[in-house]
């Protein structure tokens, strides 16, 4: 169905966005799940030449954890759990192993892949879309999202076990952090998005984010992926203790005052926040500005003091990340 600027259709070929007029529509709606796509980004980025500015795409995905949900009540716990895994090996890991991804790709032709809603709304808002509203019906997750902007400019975003995170150094040079994966493939992408709806929760994490794999929850609790940031620490670009080294997202909500002292100090592995153990967001800045004024007048004597508390919250208290 289609008229002038509307197009309502149901089709996994790139090939067919291709054809369409560049700056056309008003309104896409592709009833095909996103799942059978190949290619998604290039589908994305072809739909978002074909949009006009503000225009709207509809869309849908199956998901991880909707399958999981699925699977649960259907099943007896060990059948779910067990169809789960096996699903989620075939569908989500063997697509992108070096050795089994041809394979995949000749057997399956691309179709029913597991994607996670990180992954569907991380790669739309990549390719230049913003998110107006989801909501999941009988296991599929619907979305509304409007061309905004521009495609990011990111030629390489994080997939792989390794990512490497933009956060600002010190002068407000970005620097790329290196971590193991606790987050959904662009996931970075959606930073803004999940604030918004979100916001903090205590010790100033998002709240709510669904962005967190499982796995991802026990290495933050354990620290494990913070250990390739030793790498950044060898480079220079950070030290051993200092503030922590954040988004220009997670930045902009700080005051301007306490903005500039954290450009004007190197962040660092180890950050205050295990010495003081804020609560709320305004603790978390307070407890900044407190380290970064100590720093300025008696840097040796303060990365002392604080090395301690540190010591103290972590050894004897247990104090772990969120």
């Amino acid at each position: 169905m289609s008229n002038n600027n509307t197009k309502i259709v149901s089709f996994e070929q790139i090939l067919n966005v291709k054809t369409m007029d560049d700056h056309s529509l008003s309104l896409f709606i592709n009833l095909h799940q996103l799942n059978d796509i190949r290619r998604l980004n290039e589908y994305f980025l072809e739909l978002h030449r074909k949009l006009r500015n503000g225009g709207y795409f509809v869309g849908m995905a199956k998901t991880l954890h909707a399958y999981r949900r699925y699977v649960l009540k259907n099943y007896s716990k060990f059948t779910a759990e067990l169809m789960y895994a096996m699903h989620l090996i075939f569908f989500r890991i063997v697509p992108k192993l070096p050795l089994t991804r041809e394979i995949y790709f000749a057997i399956t032709k691309g179709r029913n892949r597991i994607l996670s809603r990180s992954e569907v709304l991380g790669r739309l808002c990549f390719c230049g879309f913003e998110i107006i509203s989801e909501e999941e019906v009988d296991y599929n997750v619907y979305f509304l999202v409007r061309k905004a902007k521009l495609p990011s400019v990111e030629k390489n975003p994080t997939y792989g076990p390794l990512v490497k995170l933009n956060r600002v150094g010190l002068n407000g040079q970005l620097i790329r952090v290196y971590k193991f994966r606790t987050m959904h493939p662009y996931s970075e992408f959606l930073q803004e998005y999940v604030y918004e709806k979100n916001n903090l929760k205590e010790g100033g994490k998002l709240e709510n984010d669904f962005r967190v794999t499982g796995w991802g929850q026990f290495m933050r609790k354990t620290w494990l992926d913070e250990l390739p940031m030793v790498y950044n620490w060898i480079r220079g670009e950070v030290k051993l203790f200092g503030v922590r080294p954040i988004s220009s997202h997670y930045l902009s909500l700080y005051s301007e005052e306490l903005k500039e002292m954290r450009k004007k100090a190197k962040p660092g592995l180890i950050p205050p926040f295990y010495a003081d153990l804020p609560k709320t967001f305004s603790e978390i800045c307070e407890s900044e500005e407190r380290y970064l004024r100590a720093c300025q007048k008696n840097p040796v004597r303060t990365q002392w003091i604080y090395f301690w508390k540190v010591f103290s919250n972590i050894v004897f208290k247990g104090v772990r990340s969120n």
